[in-house]
């Protein structure tokens, strides 16, 4: 129960501080949608995707009307494709791809998430199928979004995958270059992928979820600096407290949004995600989170420390708050969807190695990155072989969703809009990795995964 002293201090981070509910994500079980008639497959999708999520943004907007909470977005996630629609017969999943989106513009979402693939042990027929067909689904699509798990810390790296992701970005960006290579801003490759993820482009309904269940995204970065605002030049326990506090109070908000949305839609609810995730307005920044803890810029020494004290004392404030906390919650570090973060690229602050050394302790991992478009299919596998290792040997998620932006070059700027937000081009490593990515097999998982 919401007393109302909550709901007062909720109208306060609401109306002062940017408060949001990101996302509303159903998660919608496909697999006993499955045919091997492709155009059958293909109906049975449209069918239970519409039929299931045809109330969904109507429910958003009147929660978000009745109590006043901004809900940003309604979004769907569905089963991995490649599982879905393993019995096809059918050489690619384009076709699939455009189903899923006309079922997203049909309901009203503005994105729908699951096409995606799990390798990180190694590939299957119908993971191959899915895989070659990401560059131009997500180029015909405008609401798909797309994944691949390529490790995890009990498998380990299939790092034949991970060569193939180069390959497979760098197509995208040139299938989508007339509109600033958008399309790999709904490509995401993760390590230790969670099932429950609400957020895009990584969000899929995993088949280890129920039929459906709603997930919700709650974010506040505005909510966490105004707190430390409060207690500037405070010591490292009281900073945590604050944060812990803060994060408690953000969830409730979302409990109470899930809550809702669950019981009159007739769907479980699933988990709550409390990620600081950004957006490109003032005040809505992890970046001036990070300032206002006592840097000059994010980038800066004493960076990384710190957002391992901001992602930290998030989870711990969240799952206080409800016994259902999963998907990533933690604290979102995408480049161009925060504008301190741009600023602080521009300023010369943050670089691509900082930004790595950060996703150790981060909820996700390298975001919303643009590079140079003429930035090779190896280079991009070799930053990815990098994500996917911290990941396997934290036993953390790590994610790569880097844009190379075919006609630009380091020290341009992109802008892709929106919540996606514009970003200045960064320079990469010069040196070349093509003999180590170009070894194939699999890295093996680490000693710490023998856990039985």
């Amino acid at each position: 129960m919401i007393t109302r002293a909550e709901a007062r201090l909720t109208n306060e981070m609401i109306l002062e501080e940017n408060l949001d509910v990101r996302t509303i994500t159903m998660g919608i079980n496909l697999l006993d949608c499955a045919d091997p008639d492709e155009k059958k497959f293909c109906q049975k999708i449209y069918d239970r995707i519409t039929k299931r999520a045809e109330n969904l943004v109507r429910v958003g907007d009147e929660i978000s009307l009745e109590f006043g909470i901004p809900i940003v977005n309604k979004r769907i996630s569905v089963t991995p494709v490649a599982i879905a629609a393993a019995c096809c017969e059918t050489d690619n999943y384009v076709e699939i791809a455009r189903t899923l989106d006309r079922a997203a513009a049909e309901v009203g979402v503005n994105f729908i998430g699951g096409f995606s693939a799990l390798v990180q042990k190694g590939t299957a027929a119908s993971d191959q199928k899915l895989i070659n067909s990401v560059p131009e689904a997500l180029a015909v699509t405008e609401r798909v979004c797309s994944s691949v798990n390529l490790g995890s810390s009990r498998s380990g790296i299939n790092m034949d995958a991970v060569k193939e992701m180069g390959a497979v970005i760098k197509e995208t960006a040139f299938l989508t270059k007339d509109k600033d290579s958008l399309g790999c801003a709904k490509f995401v490759v993760f390590c230790n992928a969670v099932e429950d993820n609400p957020f895009m482009a990584g969000a899929f309904h995993g088949v280890g979820e129920r039929d459906c269940a709603i997930n919700v995204g709650v974010s506040g970065p505005g909510v966490v600096k105004r707190a430390l605002e409060e207690v500037h030049g405070a010591d490292f326990e009281t900073l945590c407290e604050t944060v812990k506090k803060t994060a408690f109070r953000i969830t409730r908000v979302g409990q109470l949004v899930a809550r809702e949305a669950s019981e009159r839609l007739g769907v479980p609810f699933g988990i709550i995600d409390l990620s600081l995730a950004p957006t490109p307005a003032i005040g809505d920044s992890v970046a001036e989170i990070l300032q206002q803890m006592g840097l000059e810029q994010a980038g800066a020494p004493g960076t990384t420390a710190a957002i391992a004290i901001l992602n930290d004392n998030v989870k711990k404030g969240g799952v206080m708050a409800s016994s259902y906390v999963g998907g990533l919650s933690g604290a979102f570090i995408p480049v161009s969807e925060d504008h301190g973060m741009i600023e602080a690229v521009e300023a010369g602050a943050l670089t691509l190695d900082k930004l790595e050394a950060m996703t150790c302790v981060c909820s996700v991992g390298l975001d919303m990155i643009a590079l140079p478009g003429e930035t090779s299919a190896e280079t991009i596998s070799g930053i990815i072989a990098d994500e996917m290792a911290i990941g396997m040997i934290n036993n953390k998620t790590t994610a790569v969703r880097v844009i190379p932006v075919y006609g630009k070059s380091a020290g341009e700027t992109v802008t892709f809009g929106g919540l996606l937000g514009y970003a200045p081009v960064m320079p990469v490593n010069k040196f070349d990795c093509s003999a180590f990515v170009n070894r194939g097999g699999r890295i093996p998982a680490p000693i710490h995964s023998f856990k039985n």
